[in-house]
Protein backbone atom coordinates (compact mmCIF):
# COMPACT_ATOMS: atom_id res chain seq x y z
CA UNK A 1 0.00 0.00 0.00
CA UNK A 2 0.91 3.08 -0.44
CA UNK A 3 1.32 5.83 2.43
CA UNK A 4 1.44 9.49 2.31
CA UNK A 5 2.27 11.62 5.33
CA UNK A 6 1.95 14.92 4.93
CA UNK A 7 3.16 18.20 6.82
CA UNK A 8 4.22 18.99 10.65
CA UNK A 9 3.62 14.45 10.46
CA UNK A 10 5.96 13.53 8.17
CA UNK A 11 9.17 13.30 10.53
CA UNK A 12 7.65 10.40 12.15
CA UNK A 13 6.99 8.24 8.72
CA UNK A 14 9.69 6.27 9.98
CA UNK A 15 7.67 5.21 12.74
CA UNK A 16 4.95 4.25 10.68
CA UNK A 17 7.08 2.38 8.14
CA UNK A 18 8.63 0.37 11.23
CA UNK A 19 5.14 -0.54 12.34
CA UNK A 20 3.35 -1.38 9.07
CA UNK A 21 6.36 -3.77 8.15
CA UNK A 22 7.24 -5.04 4.47
CA UNK A 23 4.49 -4.45 1.32
CA UNK A 24 3.77 -1.03 2.20
CA UNK A 25 5.49 2.23 0.77
CA UNK A 26 5.60 5.24 3.66
CA UNK A 27 5.83 8.85 1.58
CA UNK A 28 6.94 12.03 3.87
CA UNK A 29 5.71 15.17 1.86
CA UNK A 30 6.72 18.20 3.40
CA UNK A 31 3.28 19.65 1.72
CA UNK A 32 0.59 18.10 -0.82
CA UNK A 33 2.07 19.15 -4.22
CA UNK A 34 0.66 22.96 -5.65
CA UNK A 35 -1.11 21.05 -8.65
CA UNK A 36 -2.27 17.61 -10.04
CA UNK A 37 -3.76 14.38 -8.48
CA UNK A 38 -2.85 13.54 -4.88
CA UNK A 39 -2.70 10.00 -5.03
CA UNK A 40 -2.24 7.37 -2.53
CA UNK A 41 -3.83 4.49 -0.81
CA UNK A 42 -3.79 6.94 2.43
CA UNK A 43 -3.64 10.21 3.35
CA UNK A 44 -2.14 11.22 7.00
CA UNK A 45 -2.58 14.50 7.29
CA UNK A 46 -4.40 17.41 9.81
CA UNK A 47 -5.04 20.20 7.27
CA UNK A 48 -6.20 19.65 3.88
CA UNK A 49 -7.78 22.83 2.03
CA UNK A 50 -10.50 22.57 -0.30
CA UNK A 51 -7.96 22.26 -3.24
CA UNK A 52 -6.51 19.91 -2.04
CA UNK A 53 -9.33 18.07 -0.91
CA UNK A 54 -10.81 18.09 -4.55
CA UNK A 55 -7.74 16.70 -5.41
CA UNK A 56 -7.05 13.86 -3.24
CA UNK A 57 -7.91 10.29 -4.71
CA UNK A 58 -7.28 7.91 -1.31
CA UNK A 59 -9.41 5.52 -0.12
CA UNK A 60 -8.33 6.89 3.67
CA UNK A 61 -7.67 9.97 5.15
CA UNK A 62 -6.65 9.34 8.75
CA UNK A 63 -6.25 12.82 10.47
CA UNK A 64 -3.07 11.96 12.92
CA UNK A 65 -5.07 14.02 15.73
CA UNK A 66 -9.08 14.49 17.07
CA UNK A 67 -9.49 17.59 15.93
CA UNK A 68 -10.55 17.91 12.01
CA UNK A 69 -11.89 21.01 11.32
CA UNK A 70 -8.86 22.17 9.36
CA UNK A 71 -9.97 19.30 6.83
CA UNK A 72 -12.41 20.76 4.14
CA UNK A 73 -14.79 17.70 4.25
CA UNK A 74 -17.17 19.15 1.98
CA UNK A 75 -14.56 19.05 -0.85
CA UNK A 76 -13.46 15.13 -0.38
CA UNK A 77 -14.38 13.32 -3.91
CA UNK A 78 -17.02 10.38 -3.31
CA UNK A 79 -16.04 7.53 -1.27
CA UNK A 80 -13.79 9.29 0.87
CA UNK A 81 -13.30 8.25 4.37
CA UNK A 82 -12.17 10.11 7.10
CA UNK A 83 -10.84 8.87 10.28
CA UNK A 84 -9.27 10.97 13.45
CA UNK A 85 -7.35 9.24 16.49
CA UNK A 86 -7.56 10.05 20.16
CA UNK A 87 -4.96 8.90 22.99
CA UNK A 88 -4.53 12.26 23.94
CA UNK A 89 -6.86 12.31 26.70
CA UNK A 90 -4.20 11.20 29.50
CA UNK A 91 -1.68 13.74 29.40
CA UNK A 92 -4.15 16.28 28.76
CA UNK A 93 -5.84 15.72 31.73
CA UNK A 94 -2.77 15.29 33.64
CA UNK A 95 -1.70 18.82 32.05
CA UNK A 96 -4.83 20.39 33.53
CA UNK A 97 -5.13 18.72 37.26
CA UNK A 98 -1.89 20.69 36.97
CA UNK A 99 -2.95 23.95 36.31
CA UNK A 100 -5.40 23.57 39.00
CA UNK A 101 -3.29 22.92 41.70
CA UNK A 102 -0.92 25.16 40.34
CA UNK A 103 -4.04 27.44 40.83
CA UNK A 104 -4.85 26.04 44.79
CA UNK A 105 -1.18 25.96 45.85
CA UNK A 106 0.45 29.53 44.69
CA UNK A 107 4.09 27.94 44.55
CA UNK A 108 4.92 30.90 42.94
CA UNK A 109 4.75 33.50 45.48
CA UNK A 110 7.42 31.10 47.46
CA UNK A 111 11.24 32.43 46.89
CA UNK A 112 12.54 30.07 43.87
CA UNK A 113 16.07 29.61 46.53
CA UNK A 114 15.04 29.04 50.37
CA UNK A 115 18.84 30.35 51.26
CA UNK A 116 20.02 31.53 54.20
CA UNK A 117 19.14 34.97 52.95
CA UNK A 118 15.61 34.05 52.02
CA UNK A 119 14.64 31.51 54.81
CA UNK A 120 14.18 33.76 57.78
CA UNK A 121 11.49 36.24 55.52
CA UNK A 122 10.07 33.74 53.79
CA UNK A 123 9.08 31.50 57.14
CA UNK A 124 7.67 34.40 58.88
CA UNK A 125 6.06 36.09 55.92
CA UNK A 126 4.33 32.94 54.26
CA UNK A 127 0.92 33.20 53.03
CA UNK A 128 -1.69 30.26 53.28
CA UNK A 129 -2.46 28.50 50.10
CA UNK A 130 -6.15 27.19 49.10
CA UNK A 131 -7.29 23.85 48.36
CA UNK A 132 -8.35 22.05 45.61
CA UNK A 133 -10.68 19.58 47.32
CA UNK A 134 -14.18 20.71 47.76
CA UNK A 135 -14.09 23.34 44.72
CA UNK A 136 -16.24 22.90 41.72
CA UNK A 137 -14.73 22.49 38.66
CA UNK A 138 -17.12 22.84 35.76
CA UNK A 139 -16.14 20.82 32.20
CA UNK A 140 -17.30 22.51 28.97
CA UNK A 141 -17.05 19.21 26.61
CA UNK A 142 -17.71 15.92 28.39
CA UNK A 143 -15.82 13.48 25.40
CA UNK A 144 -12.41 11.45 25.96
CA UNK A 145 -10.53 14.67 27.27
CA UNK A 146 -13.53 15.63 29.29
CA UNK A 147 -13.77 12.56 31.27
CA UNK A 148 -10.31 11.85 31.96
CA UNK A 149 -10.21 15.19 33.57
CA UNK A 150 -13.57 14.13 36.06
CA UNK A 151 -11.95 10.81 36.98
CA UNK A 152 -8.57 13.32 38.26
CA UNK A 153 -10.68 16.03 39.79
CA UNK A 154 -12.41 13.44 41.12
CA UNK A 155 -9.68 12.03 43.01
CA UNK A 156 -8.64 15.03 44.42
CA UNK A 157 -12.44 15.67 46.39
CA UNK A 158 -13.97 18.32 43.45
CA UNK A 159 -17.20 18.75 42.85
CA UNK A 160 -17.51 17.54 38.94
CA UNK A 161 -20.24 19.57 36.27
CA UNK A 162 -20.30 18.14 33.11
CA UNK A 163 -21.58 20.33 30.32
CA UNK A 164 -22.73 18.95 27.36
CA UNK A 165 -24.84 19.50 24.30
CA UNK A 166 -27.41 16.75 26.22
CA UNK A 167 -26.79 17.62 29.37
CA UNK A 168 -27.37 14.01 30.06
CA UNK A 169 -24.48 11.26 30.53
CA UNK A 170 -23.61 9.35 28.02
CA UNK A 171 -24.91 5.69 27.94
CA UNK A 172 -21.74 4.43 26.95
CA UNK A 173 -20.44 5.88 30.06
CA UNK A 174 -20.54 2.72 32.61
CA UNK A 175 -19.75 4.73 36.01
CA UNK A 176 -21.14 8.55 37.05
CA UNK A 177 -17.96 10.67 36.63
CA UNK A 178 -19.86 13.50 37.19
CA UNK A 179 -21.53 14.53 39.86
CA UNK A 180 -24.02 16.66 37.78
CA UNK A 181 -24.45 16.78 33.91
CA UNK A 182 -26.03 19.98 33.17
CA UNK A 183 -26.94 21.37 29.02
CA UNK A 184 -24.67 23.87 27.70
CA UNK A 185 -28.12 25.75 27.06
CA UNK A 186 -28.06 26.39 31.53
CA UNK A 187 -24.28 27.17 31.34
CA UNK A 188 -24.96 30.71 32.81
CA UNK A 189 -26.62 28.96 36.07
CA UNK A 190 -23.17 27.00 36.27
CA UNK A 191 -20.79 29.46 35.54
CA UNK A 192 -21.32 31.53 39.39
CA UNK A 193 -20.56 28.39 41.14
CA UNK A 194 -17.45 27.29 39.39
CA UNK A 195 -14.47 28.23 40.87
CA UNK A 196 -12.70 26.54 37.95
CA UNK A 197 -13.91 25.78 34.42
CA UNK A 198 -12.27 24.19 31.67
CA UNK A 199 -12.73 24.51 27.83
CA UNK A 200 -12.18 21.10 26.22
CA UNK A 201 -15.09 20.74 23.47
CA UNK A 202 -14.93 20.89 19.42
CA UNK A 203 -14.47 23.79 18.20
CA UNK A 204 -17.64 24.44 15.94
CA UNK A 205 -20.19 27.79 14.76
CA UNK A 206 -22.50 26.57 17.97
CA UNK A 207 -18.89 26.82 20.54
CA UNK A 208 -17.16 30.03 18.50
CA UNK A 209 -17.35 32.73 21.32
CA UNK A 210 -19.30 30.90 23.21
CA UNK A 211 -17.36 32.16 26.39
CA UNK A 212 -17.34 35.65 25.59
CA UNK A 213 -17.52 39.24 28.17
CA UNK A 214 -21.21 38.00 29.77
CA UNK A 215 -20.38 34.27 30.36
CA UNK A 216 -16.56 35.52 32.03
CA UNK A 217 -18.79 37.94 34.15
CA UNK A 218 -20.82 34.98 35.73
CA UNK A 219 -17.34 33.33 37.06
CA UNK A 220 -16.11 34.01 40.61
CA UNK A 221 -13.52 36.70 40.56
CA UNK A 222 -11.01 34.21 41.90
CA UNK A 223 -12.05 32.24 39.42
CA UNK A 224 -9.24 29.59 36.74
CA UNK A 225 -9.89 28.89 33.38
CA UNK A 226 -8.03 26.33 31.24
CA UNK A 227 -8.66 26.06 27.67
CA UNK A 228 -7.25 22.93 25.87
CA UNK A 229 -9.77 22.98 23.46
CA UNK A 230 -9.43 25.68 20.59
CA UNK A 231 -8.56 29.26 21.69
CA UNK A 232 -11.70 30.36 19.23
CA UNK A 233 -14.31 29.18 21.97
CA UNK A 234 -12.93 32.06 23.99
CA UNK A 235 -13.97 35.41 22.91
CA UNK A 236 -10.22 36.89 22.71
CA UNK A 237 -10.64 40.19 23.61
CA UNK A 238 -13.15 39.65 26.44
CA UNK A 239 -10.67 37.39 28.08
CA UNK A 240 -7.74 39.33 27.96
CA UNK A 241 -10.08 42.74 29.43
CA UNK A 242 -11.55 40.56 32.07
CA UNK A 243 -7.72 38.85 33.15
CA UNK A 244 -6.49 42.26 32.59
CA UNK A 245 -9.10 43.90 34.46
CA UNK A 246 -8.61 41.26 37.67
CA UNK A 247 -12.65 39.98 36.80
CA UNK A 248 -10.98 37.08 36.45
CA UNK A 249 -8.83 35.17 38.91
CA UNK A 250 -6.26 33.34 36.58
CA UNK A 251 -5.74 31.64 32.82
CA UNK A 252 -3.66 28.47 31.64
CA UNK A 253 -4.21 28.78 27.89
CA UNK A 254 -2.44 26.06 26.02
CA UNK A 255 -4.03 26.67 22.49
CA UNK A 256 -3.95 30.16 20.77
CA UNK A 257 -5.61 32.43 18.18
CA UNK A 258 -2.68 32.78 15.73
CA UNK A 259 0.26 29.77 14.94
CA UNK A 260 2.97 30.30 13.39
CA UNK A 261 3.03 29.24 9.67
CA UNK A 262 6.21 28.33 7.24
CA UNK A 263 6.86 30.93 4.54
CA UNK A 264 4.86 33.89 6.66
CA UNK A 265 5.83 36.45 9.00
CA UNK A 266 5.93 35.64 12.78
CA UNK A 267 2.70 36.13 14.72
CA UNK A 268 1.92 36.85 18.46
CA UNK A 269 -0.18 33.57 19.83
CA UNK A 270 -2.84 36.26 20.65
CA UNK A 271 -3.88 39.63 18.82
CA UNK A 272 -4.30 40.95 22.61
CA UNK A 273 -1.12 40.94 24.65
CA UNK A 274 -2.56 37.88 26.64
CA UNK A 275 0.99 36.73 27.21
CA UNK A 276 2.21 39.76 29.11
CA UNK A 277 -0.73 39.05 31.70
CA UNK A 278 0.74 38.06 34.95
CA UNK A 279 -2.36 35.81 35.86
CA UNK A 280 -1.63 33.99 32.39
CA UNK A 281 0.35 31.09 32.19
CA UNK A 282 1.11 30.75 28.57
CA UNK A 283 2.14 27.29 26.96
CA UNK A 284 2.62 26.49 23.43
CA UNK A 285 0.38 24.14 22.40
CA UNK A 286 1.88 21.50 24.49
CA UNK A 287 -0.52 19.77 26.48
CA UNK A 288 -0.39 16.83 24.92
CA UNK A 289 2.94 15.89 23.93
CA UNK A 290 4.20 12.77 25.09
CA UNK A 291 6.29 9.74 23.61
CA UNK A 292 3.49 7.58 24.71
CA UNK A 293 1.05 9.89 22.93
CA UNK A 294 2.92 9.37 19.65
CA UNK A 295 2.96 5.59 20.45
CA UNK A 296 -0.47 5.12 21.31
CA UNK A 297 -1.28 7.24 17.91
CA UNK A 298 0.91 5.72 15.47
CA UNK A 299 -0.15 1.79 16.59
CA UNK A 300 -3.82 3.12 16.25
CA UNK A 301 -3.16 4.30 12.92
CA UNK A 302 -1.24 1.46 11.50
CA UNK A 303 -4.01 -0.84 12.55
CA UNK A 304 -6.32 1.47 10.59
CA UNK A 305 -4.31 0.90 7.57
CA UNK A 306 -4.21 -3.17 8.54
CA UNK A 307 -7.26 -2.87 8.76
CA UNK A 308 -8.02 -1.17 5.38
CA UNK A 309 -5.83 -3.48 3.02
CA UNK A 310 -7.57 -6.62 4.95
CA UNK A 311 -11.22 -5.11 4.00
CA UNK A 312 -12.38 -4.61 7.68
CA UNK A 313 -14.14 -1.99 9.04
CA UNK A 314 -12.43 1.45 10.22
CA UNK A 315 -12.10 2.55 13.42
CA UNK A 316 -12.75 6.39 14.20
CA UNK A 317 -14.32 6.69 11.32
CA UNK A 318 -15.88 10.52 11.52
CA UNK A 319 -16.76 11.33 7.73
CA UNK A 320 -17.57 9.39 4.74
CA UNK A 321 -17.95 11.73 1.56
CA UNK A 322 -20.59 11.12 -1.08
Amino acid sequence: MHIQIVGLHAPHAPRLRALLGPGHEVEALQAFPEAGAIAADVVIANSVSDSEAARLRCRLLQVPGAGSEQIAMQSLPAGTTVCNVHGHEVPIAEFVLHAILEHSLRLWQYPQTLDADAWAQAYAQRAPHDEAHGKTVAILGFGHIGQEIARRARAFGMHVIAVTRSGRQAPALAEPLAHEFVAVSALDEVLPRAQVLVVCCPLDDSTRGLIGARQLALLPAQALLVNVARAEVVDEPALYEALRDGRLGRAVLDVWYQYPKKGQPPVAPSRWPLHALPNVRATPHISAITPALLERRYRFMADNIARLRQGEPLRNVIHTAR
